[in-house]
């Protein structure tokens, strides 16, 4: 097993790692080093990003998802919305295609054949291969394509039913065949990777897993391939046999006591200690990723910064890498009203800091903040 080593080293590597401890390059750069930036709520994913830059603000990041096409918007790890580097989108479509088969590729109640799931993946791809299409015109587009049963409304969701196929998206997206264009007002749009990325199709799967397992290690280890399952949303013993293919690729190590794996060879130590003070908003990826929860968020953290044992749903304040609070942001205008929440007394040094970091996520979402130090009054993923 590998050299003993400590979590508080391991801490101030992960930010390190995350470009949390000095800005990165670029941004697909910085969202291909935490594995992706969560993006369900799209003025999150612009703070996670833009928190990893220098001088960079949400245009930046808009620009980088439908300018430039370093990034791009579709369906990550636990199936839910994320933004990729574009150029690893080969290798991410592959490994999530093969964590889905692992799983369970045929959800309960399904409503699609596997034939009918095969028509959907060829049909999206060619109907959405120079357009942008929002959800009710793929509808049509793909009853017209592969026959009527695809808009049947017998999907249950949000009191209403949904067309057949869209039990299908997640397999889309992980086939390659769509993921998300700008919106249309207020109004999703689909498109065709093809698009961003001409020629491209799946990587080999074996290479695929290699890289998202290192890329997570890198980011997020020492970690379990239970870690790594919870991550991902896929089988825990898929994981662990996973791990064990990988060879002389990773190797154990412990960490006060717990066992866990690293990248081979990769004891780099960060170049700096973990920054004094964070506010990493909802569904952050060093939040999401980071393991164990009790280590990561100690004492009172654990209670009042996950809820219900799942982290992401509070925006944290971070002391020295550890939660030690979670904050709330309310826009108004052009104000940003910053409520932040400490579980333990903050220095008038600590308040400052606390301060710079509000600035700077005004910064980056071209608010003006103001800030208050009191309780959070809202309850999860609000």
């Amino acid at each position: 097993m590998g050299t003993p080593t400590t979590w508080q080293d391991m801490t101030a590597r992960r930010l390190w790692r995350h470009a949390l401890t000095s800005p990165g390059a670029s941004t697909a750069d910085v969202v291909g080093a935490m594995c992706g930036a969560h993006a369900q709520i799209m003025s999150a994913a612009e703070v996670s990003v833009g928190l990893r830059l220098a001088d960079t603000d949400r245009t930046h990041v808009r620009a980088a998802l439908w300018d430039t096409h370093e990034l791009v918007k579709t369906f990550g790890p636990r199936g839910t919305v994320h933004l990729l580097p574009t150029r690893e989108l080969p290798l991410w479509t592959a490994a999530l295609t093969a964590a889905q088969r692992a799983g369970n590729p045929a959800p309960k109640g399904a409503l699609l054949t596997p034939e009918q799931t095969e028509e959907l993946v060829e049909g999206a791809a060619a109907v959405l291969a120079d357009a942008e299409m929002t959800v009710d015109e793929l509808t049509e587009a793909l009853a017209a394509r592969v026959g009527s049963w695809a808009a049947d409304p017998v999907m249950d969701a949000f009191q209403a039913k949904w067309p057949r196929w869209r039990q299908a998206t997640h397999t889309l997206a992980n086939r390659g065949s769509l993921c998300f264009g700008p919106m249309h007002g207020r109004k999703v749009t689909y498109t065709s990777p093809h698009r961003w990325l001409p020629g491209f199709t799946p990587a080999d799967t074996d290479q695929a897993l290699a890289h998202v397992v290192t890329g997570y290690l890198r980011a997020y280890g020492p970690a379990t391939p239970q870690h790594f399952a919870q991550w991902l949303s896929a089988p825990r013993r898929w994981a662990s046999e996973l791990f064990a293919s990988l060879g002389e690729l990773v190797e154990p190590v412990e960490v006060e006591g717990h066992a866990a794996y690293r990248v081979a060879g990769d004891t780099e130590p960060a170049p700096a200690p973990a920054p004094d003070v964070l506010l990493l908003p909802y569904f952050d990826a060093y939040t999401v990723g980071c393991h164990p929860r009790d280590v990561v968020f100690p004492g009172p953290a654990r209670e009042r910064a996950l809820a219900r044992g799942q982290a992401g749903n509070y925006p944290v304040l971070y002391l020295d890498g550890l939660a030690a609070g979670i904050w709330h942001q309310r826009r108004s205008g052009r104000h940003l009203d910053v409520t932040v929440e400490a579980l333990v007394p903050l220095s008038p040094a600590r308040r400052e800091a606390v301060a710079e970091q509000a600035d700077r996520v005004g910064l980056i979402l071209q608010a003006t903040p103001r800030l208050t130090f009191g309780t959070v009054t809202v309850g999860p993923h609000a």
